[in-house]
């Protein structure tokens, strides 16, 4: 069964239109090719207008969408002979992000990013992707290991926050957080981050202070959810649109801020609808990204890293 935004009511009519003509042609001798035709045709025409104009709330619903293309997905198409790395070798392992060695197109990388998890039971286990602190520890001891053999590291976000249970904060949440940015900037490998989905407060900078950041076209990234942002704000839940207006969160708006370098197209009606061209096309845009970054030694890439980062949001501005 099919999940809905609230906008896109007249896409799941027509949509439930062509399918009862599809059906019907099966169960009858009955040729309608023609009408499916002329629907589908009109569907896409109502795609591309709904898609075309998407307000930076709506936004955030189709980065939020449960069958937007997941770190899993992503792993199993793009990397080959993955094998998961666990544990922060302190306190525990954290499901939260995933991270380990793999293939990529011919070269040998450390990926590491966020799983929310496609169903109940995986959401749960991946506690929603909102990780803890021996989360974003087993992160910082990926990307040193990524360093030590010179393997260019892949981190792909896509998370809400970092989990803010009073645990995790007893457990020094927020150093975590701050040396996983640090020890980004600090690696002297090529490092490209990509915001999938939701790119949610420093749980997702813990794992985007790199070389070249590239988000999909309707994900969102911001230093606070809407929600959030709504309840500091205007005290109540019933702002969220005119917060996430004000984050500025959507791709559009950080490359202009020179917030992130390049965006990825998602298929037409968002990457949860075709979600192997979704993948292939970000596979294509990591590729782009390294070729230029293993031409330059670690030096350049770590001082290059820290200039883009102290640069951020001259750009756009005036």
């Amino acid at each position: 069964m099919n999940h809905y935004l609230d906008f896109e009511k007249p896409i799941a009519e027509l949509e439930g239109k062509i399918e009862e003509l599809r059906h019907l042609s099966n169960s009858t001798d009955i040729n309608i090719a023609e009408e499916v035709q002329r629907l589908q045709l009109k569907l896409d025409r109502l795609l591309r207008l709904t898609y075309g104009k998407l307000t930076a709330w709506q936004k955030v619903q189709v980065a939020r969408h449960p069958a937007r293309p997941h770190l899993s997905h992503y792993v199993k198409s793009l990397i080959e002979d993955f094998t998961p790395l666990a544990g922060d070798r302190s306190f525990a392992e954290d499901r939260a992000i995933v991270g380990g060695l793999g293939r990529f197109r011919g070269r040998s990388v450390m990926v590491i990013g966020h799983e929310k998890g496609a169903d109940t039971q995986t959401r749960v286990r991946h506690n929603f992707g909102m990780a803890k602190p021996e989360g974003y520890r087993k992160a910082q001891r990926l990307m040193q290991l990524a360093e030590r053999f010179h393997l260019p590291l892949i981190t792909l976000v896509d998370t809400a926050g970092a989990y803010p249970g009073v645990g995790a904060e007893e457990r020094g949440q927020a150093e975590a957080i701050a040396k996983s940015i640090a020890t980004c900037l600090e690696v002297k490998i090529p490092l490209v981050a990509v915001i999938i989905g939701e790119g949610g407060s420093g749980g997702a900078m813990a794992l985007a202070a790199a070389n070249a950041v590239l988000m999909l076209e309707h994900a969102v990234y911001s230093v606070i959810s809407p929600e959030g942002c709504g309840s500091i704000l205007w005290r109540d839940g019933n702002h969220v649109q005119e917060a996430a207006e004000a984050l500025r969160l959507t791709a559009q708006d950080l490359l202009k801020l020179g917030v992130v370098d390049q965006i990825v197209p998602e298929p037409l009606g968002g990457a949860h609808r075709e979600t192997e061209m979704a993948v292939a096309a970000v596979g294509s845009a990591i590729e782009e990204a390294l070729r230029p970054l293993e031409k330059l030694d670690g030096n350049q890439l770590k001082a290059r890293r820290r200039a883009k980062f102290l640069d951020m949001g001259q750009k756009g501005l005036a």
